[in-house]
């Protein structure tokens, strides 16, 4: 199924869209969450995106993953499993129109997938000029193939393979379209 691939300008709202978001689940998550971070591209100040907002909710280990499921579910999230990436579990939600649209994930601190976010998130942070490739390829991703995510995705993959090279990070694969 393709959807509309949609890149914009960096927004600084997505700030305060990632705050209230946090907000809402640390209240529901309570002593679970050890932190709330905000990943992806929509947390790298002046980097073109997809105006969807990515977070990693971090636990302790994956022994509390069913009290965090249940404190989620309390608040209209489902969890959906790691959809077959491992260390990263999923969750879709329903009724959260208050909310900016976001994709929620879980991951135990020690978790692979974590590390490579934050790893992303932290290098594009501190090279700007990366960044600003960064955001003019998803925007001519988005050009090029605006019904097409797959290939969106085939686009500005080279990209960030090159970068987990760099950080010595990459073990093969990408992250489909959390960036």
């Amino acid at each position: 199924m393709n959807k509309h691939v949609i890149v914009q300008s960096y927004d600084e709202s997505w700030k305060t869209d990632f705050i209230a978001i946090r907000d809402e689940l640390d209240a529901a998550l309570k002593d679970l969450a050890l932190r709330i971070e905000h990943v992806g591209s929509t947390s790298v100040e002046g980097l073109s995106a997809k105006p969807i907002i990515d977070i990693d909710v971090v636990i302790s280990d994956r022994s509390v993953l069913p009290e965090v499921v249940s404190a989620l579910g309390s608040i209209g999230y489902s969890h959906e499993g790691d959809l077959g990436i491992p260390g990263r579990e999923a969750f879709k939600y329903e009724g959260k129109d208050h909310l900016r649209k976001h994709h929620l994930y879980v991951c135990a601190q020690d978790s692979e997938e974590l590390k490579r976010h934050l790893a992303f998130r932290d290098y594009l942070r501190s090279h700007p000029e990366a960044a600003s490739e960064y955001g003019r390829i998803k925007e001519e991703g988005a050009a090029l193939y605006p019904y097409d995510i797959d290939r969106y995705i085939e686009h500005k993959s080279p990209f960030i393979e090159n970068v987990y090279k760099q950080l010595e990070l990459s073990n093969g694969r990408v992250l489909s379209d959390f960036c």
